[in-house]
């Protein structure tokens, strides 16, 4: 008997943590009409799969969970209703083997969205994903390409522990033939994961999952504030595209340059805030390609370089980051480059925020390189 008719609504909403999912706010299609209104981020997600699927019938969506449960968060929710079994379903638990399909599909014309549950474990389809979507291009002499998005919650912030937060960017963005995009807001998700969709070649698209139901200052005493409020939450319901490899200028400042990307934009805001500085903060958006021109253009003006990010910090991101910054902007640098991220440790469930790069060691480094002091060991 198929899961269809076994599964019944409730069953659909059991299982998940109240604070990983507003189970209430499940997101509603918002495919059709041109009006702008607001959505979380796992909504505007969800209108961006669905837009792609009603505009090209070779677009589909499948995943561990991602047909007619939704999604462990419910971004894939109603898909399979309005689509149909053959194009939004579920997929075995093997990420190899949902990766291994997507490659084929791809190779035969057809653009494939697949979810990877939680970003902890992309690794079985790793070799995949290296040896073969990255490389399908360039082996065949243009003759075949891999049009596929492989879609993954990551990062921590939800006591998920060791298994349900790791933010393993870095490994993706060292290999040619991939693009690695992670948006901190709404309006930036749908129309990059459009752009994604929309992408011949293979795109890595890791979702903040701290931020799909709210931006996230880092402060987690106080009580999280809801995306309405935000502008960048205003988001139109039909198609519209943001562009891969432009990033963008979330705060104009003129005194240190903060590099940042997923939730940890919103940690830097908070951080120059709390640290009194004028900061120019600078959302990535993407990783690969990377608008090093937006970056060096400010580093350049402000003569200073913070970098932030969750992973931990040996051989992450922020080291590639570091380097570039260092080659084009040494004249212009009036302190070390710093670096705010993740500890060298697996990640912990009892101490989460210990581990957690907050506002206030982003506070710490923003001090330190306005004074031209070393910023502390293993910060």
């Amino acid at each position: 008997m198929s899961e269809q008719t076994t599964f019944t609504e409730a069953d659909r909403n059991d299982g998940v943590e109240p604070d990983m999912v507003d189970q209430n706010a499940a997101p509603a299609s918002q495919a059709s009409g041109s009006g702008v209104v607001p959505m979380n981020m796992i909504q505007a997600l969800n209108s961006a799969i669905d837009v792609k699927m009603s505009e090209d019938e070779n677009v589909l969506s499948f995943g561990e969970d991602a047909g007619y449960f939704g999604g462990v968060f419910r971004v894939t929710d109603k898909l399979q209703q309005k689509h149909g079994l053959t194009r939004s379903f579920d997929a075995p638990i093997s990420e190899c083997g949902i990766v291994a399909a997507a490659i084929g599909m791809g190779a035969y014309g057809l653009r494939p969205v697949v979810e990877i549950q939680f970003a902890d474990y992309i690794y079985p389809a790793y070799d995949q994903i290296v040896s073969e979507a990255a490389k399908m291009r360039y082996r065949s002499g243009g003759q075949f390409t891999s049009p596929i998005t492989i879609r993954s919650p990551y990062g921590g912030g939800i006591f998920g522990g060791q298994t349900h937060s790791q933010s393993p960017e870095s490994l993706f963005t060292h290999i040619a033939g991939l693009k690695v995009v992670i948006p901190s807001n709404p309006y930036d998700a749908k129309g990059l994961l459009i752009a994604a969709i929309e992408d011949d070649d293979p795109v890595i698209f890791f979702e903040p999952k701290r931020l799909y139901n709210g931006p996230f200052d880092g402060w987690h005493e106080k009580p999280v504030s809801p995306w309405k409020a935000q502008d960048l939450a205003q988001v139109p319901t039909g198609k519209y595209v943001e562009p891969i490899g432009k990033a963008r200028v979330m705060r104009e400042g003129n005194d240190v340059t903060i590099l940042a990307y997923g939730t940890m934009v919103w940690v830097a805001l908070a951080g120059a805030d709390h640290a009194g500085v004028d900061a120019e903060v600078i959302d990535l958006r993407t990783l690969v390609p990377l608008d090093i021109e937006t970056i060096e253009a400010s580093v350049r003006k402000t003569g200073r370089c913070v970098i932030v990010h969750e992973a931990p910090k040996t051989s992450g991101f922020g080291g590639e980051l570091s380097a570039l910054v260092q080659e084009r902007c040494f004249y212009h640098l009036e302190a070390p480059i710093a670096r705010v991220t993740g500890w060298d440790t697996p990640y912990p469930h009892a101490f989460e925020w210990e581990y957690f790069p907050g506002p206030q060691r982003v506070s710490d480094a923003l001090k330190s390189v306005m004074t031209g002091q070393a910023l502390g060991k293993g910060r």
